[in-house]
């Protein structure tokens, strides 16, 4: 006679998905999507993205839903330990939002933006626009000092460094022969 399975060795039903806060301001919103960026949960922030929703990155323009959950999904996964914080945000009359903030985290999942995961330590800071139209994230410009992520993962040397000094020398003699 085998006994019923204990309620401890059961699976776990998975949480509930967060939702967005009903009638919220576009600074409200955001700051929702703020939240649900530091649980690592791609599949909720499409609750916000509107049908044509664009997001302008420094390295390329993601188009849609799919491609923007796409993704924050190699974001999670290149960054295990991401976090964002808001460092100040202000939003005007016509649903723009800008965002000042601060993103953390450790380069030791997979690749991110086609740059294998190099272990360094990540600690970025930038800005979004935001337009939010009828309760929706419609566009997202993004900013963030792409020379001070290249220096912090290895991909450029360090700032002042004896090969960043020799880096510039050697560019500056060939621009002085173009002359």
């Amino acid at each position: 006679m085998s006994a019923a399975p204990s309620p401890s060795r059961r699976p776990a039903a998975d949480p509930p998905r967060p939702t967005p806060p009903a009638d919220a301001t576009p600074g409200a919103l955001i700051r929702w999507t703020v939240d649900v960026v530091n649980s690592h949960d791609a599949e909720a922030l499409r609750q916000v993205y509107g049908p044509s929703v664009y997001a302008r990155f420094p390295t390329r323009t993601v188009r849609g839903p799919d491609a923007l959950v796409a993704w924050w999904r190699e974001v999670f996964t290149a960054l295990p330990d991401l976090t964002l914080t808001i460092q100040g945000m202000a939003e005007n009359d016509e649903g723009e939002v800008f965002l000042h903030w601060r993103l953390t985290g450790h380069h030791t999942g997979g690749d991110w933006e086609g740059i294998a995961p190099s272990g360094a330590t990540i600690d970025l800071d930038g800005m979004d626009h935001f337009t939010v139209t009828d309760g929706q994230v419609a566009s997202n410009f993004v900013v963030f000092d792409q020379m001070q992520f290249a220096r912090q993962i290895g991909l450029m040397p360090a700032d002042g460094s004896r090969l960043d000094v020799g880096l510039k020398w050697a560019y500056n003699a060939v621009q002085r022969r173009k002359s």
